[in-house]
């Protein structure tokens, strides 16, 4: 007390920015090695992953189909990644069949949990897509070694479907579990392993 009461006002002055601006320092830290966490979960998941899989279909048959996938951080954001996969049906034929879908992802106000960036809002945000004009909803987290990727789809009756893609950090590459549930109801379920390349 006495020490405060021999300083003068400009000398207390400084010593409170001082103390302000190492107390900001501190929290500035804080804030980057927040960040920096964030990032580091999703980056054991960089990579590309290649692996096959059996899809039963609706008439009893079942068909082969490759898949790929990319993870990796998004250039322009980066506190993003994004998610690119890509199957290819195989026809008994020899036929080839390729559906590819890519999606970038951005953090949440909520740890673990990630928002799909699909589109640009006038602004040049962006944005999720709108599951009331029959687009798919989008959103992913991470739990443990585990990254989910969400999909849920409101049909023109209003009926739900959801997809979960679960990639799982395995040795060697990445175990993918995909499921399907309509309205709560489970479709599909398939699983393998994905070989990281």
């Amino acid at each position: 007390m006495s020490l405060l009461r021999s300083l003068k006002m400009p000398q207390i002055s400084a010593l409170l920015r001082r103390s302000l601006g190492g107390f900001a320092a501190v929290l500035a830290l804080v804030a980057v090695q927040a960040g920096s966490l964030c990032a580091a979960e999703v980056e054991p998941f960089f990579g590309q992953y290649r692996g096959s899989l059996v899809v039963p279909k609706a008439d009893g048959t079942r068909e082969r189909r490759d898949a790929a996938v990319k993870i990796g951080p998004v250039e322009d954001n980066e506190d993003g990644f994004y998610v690119q996969w890509t199957t290819t049906s195989i026809k008994p034929d020899g036929r080839r069949k390729a559906k590819s879908y890519a999606i970038e992802f951005t953090p949440t106000g909520r740890d673990d949990i990630f928002a799909a960036a699909m589109k640009r809002n006038v602004f040049g945000h962006t944005v999720q897509l709108d599951p009331m004009k029959g687009e798919p909803y989008v959103w992913g987290r991470i739990v443990g070694d585990t990254l989910t990727v969400f999909s849920m789809f409101v049909g023109p009756n209003g009926d739900y479907e959801i997809q979960q893609y679960d990639r799982t950090l395995a040795d060697g590459g990445l175990e993918l579990v995909y499921s399907s549930h309509r309205n709560g109801f489970p479709l599909k379920r398939l699983k393998t392993f994905l070989e990281r390349q």
